[in-house]
């Protein structure tokens, strides 16, 4: 095989036994890789509890890792999530996914329990298992400075530890696989890190053809505005988004209850570069390099990261939000989970907090305190269900959903719960690429969104950068695939595969009872409408509008009236159908 090595690792914790898994080839033309991938194998484990010991967790590379295609060092870690019961993936930067590819192994499967901490270590054929109860309660720099040592290195922060649901998965010190808690399910295992390192290569079936199909790709990116002129990503960082939002009125202010936040104009991307002299960072393969570190050697937020830390919680010291940022990165555990958290906390309370008083919170999640359940599980608890602004119990990121009608479809349809990644309709909606569309209409938003998501799943088992997308397209990235693995491949191939990784990932959701029900926004977002001003009037959503947009979604997915997934539309796909 070119692209994949044909063998991923499994190790059962419990046991202490590893085995190597070898998948048919055309499992992987089925899947690609990454999240793909791993849905595929998460399939059969999908109803157990989220912390059963046979759960596996997935540590899982794409064809393209470790090749010279353009943002090729992803990969996609996955399994069942603690935060929401859903499917539960991160795509993730780094190092890590080329050095398991050139250590031989397209993924690692960790089943099984430790009785105590462990560290999985791999190097090229060596596979060992090190006591890690020492490293406990280290922060994420603190136990990358220990185990690090020239390889890549995934790990657990304390939140983790504690049983945060939000906890995330640092790798190399500065990437996160951050949502749904896929860091408590990491640590559940009692596993504490992964370590990599290999010295092998990726066969590659055709380099110069490789060569040429990168080429056109950079070409493509190069001529972005939203990616490498004055004003984009590679220049400011994502945090180049805040004043684009802002000024468009959908900046998700005092959790959601207003869009528009005064101090937004002092705290964007140029007060960042101001302030901090950041150099520019990302992922391994990557130049566009949208990460910004600071002059000190502290990672910035991104743009949720910024927004919410801000706008979300009403406040506007620049300096709370970067400490904030690096506090969850030390700890181990999402951002944009830990400030919605709070904010529902401070309405719930009716109460606004201070810079420090901020801080403190987020160190006592970080010890384990009451906020680490979750915005949705908080609410519930406190008798108003309504103040968490989740979607399955994932909370949503820096959209206001009112000032982006594609956004809020897609936000009710994400496989994931709240999520701005599963179809991106930001790129269109905001950003106007590759088509405008009117952002205050759910006209043609159904069968836009089901595009995107398809689209956006081949990306994350490639596994790519979907910010390249701005400039890119699946054909491009078809024919850098097809010189790896060594055939053509056609871009409606590529459409397919990732509309059968979507509906697998309905159909795991609903064997565990997820339904239409759970497609669906908070009430707020229909009830009351945003901040207007500026000759821009943002109006509450129309539920009639929502709910038919919805619909024609469902019958595009070839889902039934309740969003569940036919055995019919299954068949078509090549899905087996489980009951």
């Amino acid at each position: 095989m070119h692209g994949w090595t044909g063998q991923i690792l499994e190790v059962d914790l419990t046991s202490g036994n590893t085995r190597i898994l070898r998948l048919a080839e055309d499992i992987y033309e089925r899947f690609i890789g990454g999240r793909g991938l791993a849905g595929h194998l998460l399939s059969e484990h999908v109803t157990l509890p989220w912390d059963d010991p046979r759960m596996p967790l997935f540590f899982m590379t794409g064809p393209l890792c470790g090749t010279c295609a353009p943002t090729s060092g992803r990969m996609t870690i996955m399994s069942r999530s603690p935060l929401t019961g859903t499917v539960g993936d991160a795509s993730v930067g780094g190092t890590l996914g080329s050095a398991l590819k050139a250590a031989g192994l397209d993924g690692v499967c960790v089943i099984g329990r430790a009785p105590y901490a462990l560290g999985l270590e791999i190097e090229d054929n060596s596979v060992s298992l090190v006591d890690a109860q020492s490293l406990l309660t280290h922060t994420t720099s603190e136990l990358r400075a220990k185990v690090g040592q020239g390889r890549a290195v995934a790990l657990t922060g304390p939140a983790a530890e504690r049983g945060v649901r939000f906890s995330s998965i640092i790798v190399d010190g500065h990437f996160a696989a951050a949502r749904g808690g896929i860091g408590l399910a990491m640590a559940s295992k009692g596993l504490k890190y992964l370590a990599v390192k290999g010295t092998g290569r990726v066969s590659v079936a055709d380099e110069s053809q490789l060569k040429s199909a990168r080429e056109e790709i950079l070409r493509l990116v190069a001529a972005s505005p939203a990616l490498l002129g004055e004003q984009g990503i590679a220049k400011l960082g994502t945090p180049a988004l805040y004043d684009l939002l802002h000024v468009r009125r959908m900046m998700p202010t005092a959790n959601f209850r207003r869009t528009y936040f005064e101090a937004a104009p002092l705290l964007g991307a140029h007060a960042l570069a101001k302030a901090y002299q950041p150099r520019r960072a990302g992922c391994q393969g990557c130049h566009i390099l949208c990460k910004k570190i600071a002059v000190d050697g502290r990672p910035l937020p991104e743009f949720e990261t910024l927004s919410h830390f801000t706008a979300l919680l009403e406040n506007p010291d620049l300096e709370v939000a970067v400490q904030a940022n690096e506090l969850c990165n030390e700890l181990g555990m999402d951002t944009i989970s830990a400030a919605s958290t709070l904010a529902c906390h401070l309405e719930l309370a009716g109460a606004q907090a201070t810079g420090e008083e901020l801080l403190e919170m987020l160190r006592e999640i970080g010890r384990g305190g009451v906020f680490g359940i979750g915005s949705a599980e908080h609410a519930r608890r406190a008798g108003a269900p309504q103040t968490s602004m989740a979607v399955k119990g994932q909370e949503l990121p820096a959209y206001d959903p009112r000032g982006a009608y594609g956004m809020a479809l897609s936000y009710a349809t994400s496989t994931r719960g709240g999520c701005h990644l599963r179809a991106y309709p930001i790129s269109h909606e905001i950003l106007r690429k590759p088509v405008a569309t009117d952002r205050f209409s759910f006209e043609g938003k159904a069968r836009i969104v089901k595009i995107a998501e398809d689209h956006n799943a081949v990306i994350d088992s490639l596994v790519a950068c979907k910010f390249v997308f701005f400039g890119a397209t699946l054909e491009e990235y078809a024919r850098a695939l097809g010189a790896v693995i060594g055939r053509s491949v056609a871009t409606h191939e590529l459409a397919r595969v990732g509309e059968r990784i979507v509906y697998n990932e309905r159909m795991m959701n609903a064997r565990n009872g997820f339904t239409a029900d759970d497609d669906d926004l908070p009430k707020r977002f229909f009830d009351e409408p945003g901040s207007s001003g500026a000759g821009l009037e943002i109006k509450a959503l129309d539920r009639r509008d929502f709910l038919e947009a919805r619909r024609r979604y469902y019958t595009c997915r070839g889902l039934d009236a309740d969003g569940r997934p036919t055995p019919e539309k299954a068949r078509e796909l090549e899905l087996p159908w489980r009951d």
